[in-house]
């Protein structure tokens, strides 16, 4: 078991701002490599990948700024197989929850999302959950084949805390969590990670590798 990543979720003030105000707030705020190449020898391809991270008082908020080959986002359905695509991801676990969370987006914002304590047993979340959580992405929201080349593009999420199980009233000091990029499917495939993750093959799926996320 390895925590050796940890950060701060500074706060910020919300109140009146749509996401795409907070989305030109992030990009101000300290960024954090996305960079652990857990198997290199089955996957080494590494594009640019990082992320900003801060909260309000009902929010959690994510930036996620990508540089890399290929560009795809095929999928536009609800938990569908955003993996496949050009793909980023935020897995974490409140303390005290036997439970961890996963949301995965792709480029456009189609998101798959679950809850779980082992994965074969997920509970999906339903549409009405998944329209909670706000999406803002330099990619528009369409969906389309493949783009070869280098591309840039960034995407902010904004996860309620109602939405798991967080009292904005009795916060947590901090969450346990790890931050993805993937892209099963692109021309480069790729399974980077914030926190390293020691498996013997790619999954994202090991709260034991979870880093530190203080919320202050």
């Amino acid at each position: 078991m390895t925590n050796n990543n940890s950060l701060v979720i500074a706060s910020i003030n919300d109140k009146g701002n749509d996401l795409s105000t907070i989305d030109a707030m992030l990009n101000s705020s300290p960024k954090h490599c996305i960079g652990c190449i857990n198997w290199p020898n089955v996957y080494d391809y590494a594009p640019d990948a990082k992320f900003a991270i801060a909260h309000s008082l009902s929010h959690l908020y994510v930036k996620f700024f990508i540089t890399g080959e290929d560009l795809r986002a095929v999928n536009d359905k609800n938990l569908s197989p955003v993996a496949q695509d050009s793909c980023v991801e935020f897995f974490l676990q409140v303390p005290g929850s036997p439970e961890y969370w996963n949301f995965e987006f792709n480029c456009i914002g189609t998101v798959n999302a679950s809850h779980r304590v082992e994965r074969p047993n997920a509970t999906r979340l339903n549409d009405q959950e998944i329209a909670s959580i706000g999406r803002y992405s330099s990619c528009g929201s369409q969906p389309f084949e493949e783009k070869t080349g280098v591309h840039e593009w960034s995407i902010t999420i904004a996860i309620p805390f109602a939405l798991i199980g967080i009292d904005p009233e009795n916060m947590p000091s901090h969450i346990m969590g790890n931050l993805y990029k993937c892209g099963d499917k692109t021309s480069h495939p790729h399974y980077l990670s914030w926190n390293p993750i020691n498996t013997d093959k790619p999954n994202f799926h090991a709260p034991q590798f979870f880093g530190k996320l203080e919320i202050r």
